[in-house]
């Protein structure tokens, strides 16, 4: 099969993909070029991350493909149910980045308890001159053991984050409507495990009890000031789902009356260009988009795509 990856792939999925037979292809196509190279070239299939959109009109004007894959969890630039009534395969690889991104969640967790992510934007302008004021500044950290994480949509990396909090010392409950409570075994480096009983305590109930919230739900307006007022005073949020879960505007007013004492963001409502009053918060964590981009899960990515086209043709 032709096989088209245009937001780029890892060099042992790229291998991984060759070694069965497949043409790759890897050049980077412009959205609005994308109908004439697919055609031109008779691309099957089309691998996809988050940068290339595969809409019905595309769909349409492209007779060649057979199957469209997303490199990552979120489909919602494909039109999804409108492929597969078309008969194309449509799939991504909900698994592979799962710890990346609870990793990442837990990296702005600790950012924001000890001022990291400020710190290291001050410390290179004044910390030669303003060394003891800069220390006063961010003298009053706290610790997470003992803090509660509420976690909002309990899936692949809701329980890939609940373990790395459960290894911090910190309690654990978490909202989702396709679960009751939920045992997590860690697995440790020589071959230990222990298990642990997380809490389905609802929506409210996060909302209620938490110190930190993340969220991992595939999209929706979900946290408004509404929401926000249920929360602790202090309360920390995380996002590294989908820009627009929370919404930013509420989310400025609240960090400035300190309601909320402070935010990681991995994504945001207007990518790829962020509102610069999020950008310019010192209270936000700030990363571009970046919940999957470690080596090692695109590697996982890149094999699991493979396995897929495999089926594919298989199929054919």
């Amino acid at each position: 099969m032709k096989v088209l990856a245009n937001d780029g792939i890892s060099a042992s999925g790229a291998a991984a993909i060759e070694a069965s037979g497949h043409e790759l292809i890897t050049t980077k196509v412009a959205q609005d070029q994308l109908e004439n190279y697919i055609n031109e070239h008779q691309v099957d299939v089309v691998l996809v991350r988050s940068a290339t959109t595969v809409r019905k009109a595309l769909i349409d004007a492209c007779p060649s493909i057979k199957g469209i894959g997303r490199g990552g969890v979120g489909m919602d630039n494909i039109d999804v149910e409108y492929a597969r009534s078309k008969g194309l395969k449509v799939f991504n690889t909900p698994a592979a980045s799962s710890d990346s991104v609870a990793e990442l969640v837990m990296a702005h967790m600790r950012s924001l308890v000890r001022f990291m992510h400020d710190s290291n934007r001050q410390m290179p302008l004044d910390g030669d001159t303003q060394f003891a004021a800069l220390k006063k500044a961010y003298a009053n950290g706290i610790e997470l053991k003992g803090r509660t994480l509420g976690i909002i949509g309990f899936g692949r990396i809701g329980q890939a984050l609940a373990k790395l909090a459960i290894g911090a010392g910190m309690r654990v409950v978490f909202s989702d409507m396709h679960n009751e409570d939920v045992e997590v075994s860690l697995d440790f480096f020589d071959g230990q495990n222990a298990t642990f009983t997380c809490k389905n305590v609802g929506f409210e109930g996060v909302l209620a009890e938490s110190d930190f919230i993340s969220l991992h739900v595939p999209g929706g307006d979900l946290i408004g000031a509404t929401e926000l007022a249920k929360m602790k005073d202090g309360i920390f949020l995380l996002n590294a789902a989908r820009g627009g879960v929370i919404n930013e505007e509420a989310l400025l007013d609240a960090l400035e009356s300190g309601k909320v004492a402070g935010a990681g963001l991995d994504v945001f409502k207007n990518e790829p260009t962020p509102a610069i009053k999020v950008l310019m918060n010192g209270k936000i964590s700030l990363t571009p988009h970046i919940g999957a981009a470690t080596g090692e899960a695109q590697d996982r990515i890149g094999t699991e795509l493979a396995a897929h086209i495999n089926a594919l043709a298989a199929e054919a």
